[in-house]
């Protein structure tokens, strides 16, 4: 089954790499808009999203049906013009997702199930990679230190400027079911991680942390919390004094009655993006003809999970007037 989904999935890139992408930045976008639209993969799900410091790259996962297989595309801006959809130079193979660049732009950073050393079959769990570039392509996949990596999950990095890495984890001393971890880059090494205080980590789950390269504010998912409007929501905690105040529920403007994640802020913080599940099909219809059927389906918001986007001065102000 998996490699009937994955040669699908490879000959609809090959036709929708035969075009080039309708990527555009509104200035002023007030409301949250979809940002990628694949006409190939109608109806597969498209999840979180990197943008280079200079908006010339950009790196994204498409995630078949039930998860059966995850791949990162990417596209370059080349003399004005972005380039074609394809897998990125150092994904296809196995299990990638949930692409950040670090502030420098010289380190690419994911999460792989792949194998590591010279083992041949993939792993249960995601470990944190990164890749350099070499000649223009992106190269060289590396696996973080045990330090970071165990035989759990690690996932959704997110870089600071100066190196320490924030992400997601299961472990034991968790204060709860998922835990967003801080490991700080001292003399060339990774630090042993700490769960953050308790202004973002609860005793249910956090997951998909964007923190800003200066560490001002981070942006995170989080499931199961008093408020919450579906099956996990955004949230927005800022640092004071090196401790994170308690987290701000970002609202009805980005969050909805499902899953909301993969948050993402542009590096001149200009542009919020997050990914959800969000749907506007409704429960019951008049008069509906195969056409309209088609549209309800196949446009918008349909329930597979899609990328937003939004002004980030407009998501900030949004807060101070809830």
């Amino acid at each position: 089954m998996k490699k009937i989904v994955f040669i699908l999935l490879w000959t609809s890139l090959q036709l929708c790499a035969q075009n080039s992408p309708n990527i555009a930045f509104e200035n002023n976008s007030a409301t949250a808009k979809i940002f990628i639209e694949l006409p190939e993969f109608k109806n597969i799900n498209l999840r979180d999203i990197a943008i280079s410091p200079k908006y010339d790259e950009i790196f994204f996962t498409l995630d078949a049906p039930k998860n059966a297989f995850r791949t990162i595309l990417t596209s370059k801006k080349v003399n004005g013009q972005w380039t074609a959809f394809s897998i990125a130079s150092f994904s296809g193979n196995y299990h990638d997702i949930e692409p950040a660049f670090s502030p420098d732009g010289k380190k690419l950073f994911f999460a792989s199930k792949r194998p590591i050393n010279v083992e041949k079959t993939p792993k249960k769990d995601y470990d944190i990679w990164f890749v350099t570039k070499e000649n223009g392509v992106w190269k060289h996949p590396t696996r973080l230190p045990e330090t970071i990596n165990s035989d759990q999950n690690e996932y959704y990095p997110s870089i600071t400027n100066d190196g320490a890495i924030y992400f997601t984890a299961e472990r034991p001393d968790a204060k709860g079911k998922e835990d967003i971890y801080k490991s700080e880059f001292k003399d060339g090494s990774y630090q042993t991680p700490v769960s953050l205080g308790t202004g973002v980590n609860t005793k249910t789950y956090e997951y998909n942390a964007y923190v800003s390269p200066d560490e001002s504010f981070i942006i995170f998912g989080s499931y199961g919390r008093k408020g919450s409007l579906g099956r996990g929501d955004l949230y927005i905690s800022f640092r004071k004094n090196a401790v994170w105040q308690d987290a701000i529920h970002l609202g009805n403007f980005v969050n909805s009655n499902q899953i909301d994640y993969c948050p993402f802020v542009t590096f001149d913080k200009k542009y919020f993006f997050f990914t959800s599940e969000k749907s506007t099909i409704q429960p019951a219809y008049k008069n509906l003809s195969m056409e309209k059927l088609k549209a309800i389906l196949n446009d918008g918001s349909n329930g597979t999970s899609k990328i937003y986007y939004l002004s980030f001065d407009n998501l900030l102000k949004s807060l101070s007037l809830e």
